[in-house]
């Protein structure tokens, strides 16, 4: 591998992380020594850090990427078929129009591989159609609460507020999950059973992404096996 290569494959792992990387994390994965980092910053690359506190890329220094490998175009290709096939049309369009720009920077020896039929995701079977997900998008984007009627497993309706923060994908089945004010505690919700739903203009305090690494947290906490005495 040349030493530009080495170069790049570092400043591309550096932008994967932003927070400080081990200089042993660097060298296992990116398979370089320190001494390319200050090759790096010898070319006026944001790199802070140092030995034994770890590295970190700043904003104000840009190389251009490597052309994308056929992994990573098969990677991308693959990701925006199942964009398409098993979300809402907001983002299936959006995954279209983002492979169109893909292709339009690819030579021409690499463009037919973002057409490339090695993999298949099926499309979603038809279902009672639930909440509009482009509207659970809006309300996680704008951090907007979300007034809604839900239907639990015994048919049972209760009106809840709830603020939305994640959206998740398991095979067939959508949920939305977020803070319940009714419950006064985090809960997930399949879209399904969701008989009907409207934004709110109140926004929900706090920043979303906080949130979730709260929900998370919960989560880890309660799939955590307990020890018995």
């Amino acid at each position: 591998m040349s030493k530009s290569q080495r170069l790049f494959d570092l400043m591309q792992m550096l932008r994967r992380h932003p927070r400080p990387v081990a200089g042993t994390e660097l060298a296992r994965e990116a398979g370089v020594s320190l001494r390319t980092v200050s090759d790096l910053q010898a070319l006026g690359a944001e790199i802070e850090g140092e030995p034994g506190v770890g590295y970190v890329l700043r904003p104000g220094f840009l190389l251009p990427p490597l052309m994308f490998s056929e992994e990573e175009i098969q990677a991308v290709a693959l990701g925006v078929q199942w964009v398409q096939r098993q979300t809402d049309e907001g983002l299936a369009l959006a995954a279209q129009n983002a492979l169109a720009k893909i292709g339009a920077v690819l030579p021409s020896e690499l463009r037919h591989k973002l057409d490339d039929s090695s993999f298949h995701v099926s499309r979603r079977a038809p279902k009672t159609p639930s909440v509009d997900l482009q509207m659970l998008r809006q309300a996680m984007r704008e951090q907007r609460k979300l007034r809604m009627i839900y239907r639990d497993p015994t048919g049972t309706e209760t009106e809840r507020v709830i603020w939305p923060i994640m959206l998740g994908f398991f095979e067939a089945r959508r949920v939305i999950a977020g803070w319940c004010e009714l419950r006064e505690d985090f809960r997930t919700f399949r879209t399904d059973r969701i008989v009907r739903g409207r934004l709110l203009k109140e926004r929900y305090l706090g920043r979303r992404r906080d949130l979730v690494k709260r929900w998370r947290t919960q989560v880890a906490e309660q799939s955590a096996p307990t020890n018995s005495p």
